[in-house]
């Protein structure tokens, strides 16, 4: 019993299955110009398209838009295949649709990595898909390095290529009612609780220096000058800046 499975609005369990002899048929019709025969073709073909689509599953990428994707290669698969070949349609076809999805793919992709990094994740999909057949457990990554001759760490760059970026925006279902988002979650290092302290703790050391050691901390760490430009905008010796300079910060510090 075929499999029932529903995408782009289609239940693919009631695809009629064509013999050999049907496929020959319609194919001639398609290379005379007969565009229901094409038609009826591609809606027949559309398990094949499902059956090589679903190597992308682990992509977050929307299934009913790789499915589409796959059934332009498809399509493209039949214009271009010649009927007076010796070989079947399905092994012709297959490598167009795996084409246009990969291409998809690379071209909808967020971030830009090589080609052949690109893939070597696609070989590790498949790799995964052909171990993990009849398995209850989770492949190992050691066991796809072993089985593609490659190194752990190439493997977890090449599944990182393809993996899609997550935005701070996406949504975590929480315990409560209420949905978080995942920037929930990460940290403010530049606005933590402990800055906003050392902050709030300097501002109430430097409120107890004199008005001239504002004065020159002002402009020797807030607007930037150097000691010759403060001693000349304040009015003393470079080395009374210096002296003064030094005495705030000690007082700042035995404050904090």
């Amino acid at each position: 019993m075929a499999r029932r499975v529903y995408i782009c609005g289609i239940d693919t369990s009631t695809l009629p299955k064509l013999t050999h002899t049907e496929s020959a048929e319609l194919l001639n019709k398609i290379k005379a110009g007969d565009e229901a025969a094409k038609d009826y073709y591609i809606y027949c073909n559309m398990r094949l398209v499902l059956s090589v689509a679903q190597r992308f599953m682990t992509s977050k990428e929307n299934m009913d838009d790789i499915f589409q994707v796959g059934c332009v290669g498809l399509i493209k698969a039949i214009d271009n295949f010649d009927v007076n070949l010796n070989v079947q349609f399905s092994t012709y076809a297959v490598p167009m649709i795996l084409g246009e999805i990969k291409r998809f793919l690379r071209d909808s992709s967020a971030l830009r990595v090589s080609r052949s990094l690109r893939d070597t994740a696609y070989m590790v999909l498949k790799s995964k898909e052909k171990l993990g057949k009849d398995r209850a457990d989770d492949v190992a990554i050691e066991e796809v390095a072993n089985d593609l001759n490659l190194t752990i760490k190439e493997v977890y760059e090449a599944i990182d290529a393809i993996a899609t970026p997550l935005s701070l925006d996406d949504a975590i279902t929480g315990e409560g009612d209420d949905d978080l988002r995942l920037g929930d979650h990460i940290a403010d290092t530049e606005h933590s609780i402990e800055k906003w302290i050392d902050h709030t703790d300097l501002l109430d050391a430097i409120k107890l220096l004199d008005e001239r050691e504002k004065q020159i901390l002002n402009l020797r760490y807030f607007i930037g000058k150097t000691q010759m430009e403060v001693s000349d905008a304040v009015g003393i010796s470079q080395a009374q800046v210096s002296r003064l300079e030094k005495n705030a910060l000690e007082h700042i510090k035995r404050s904090l």
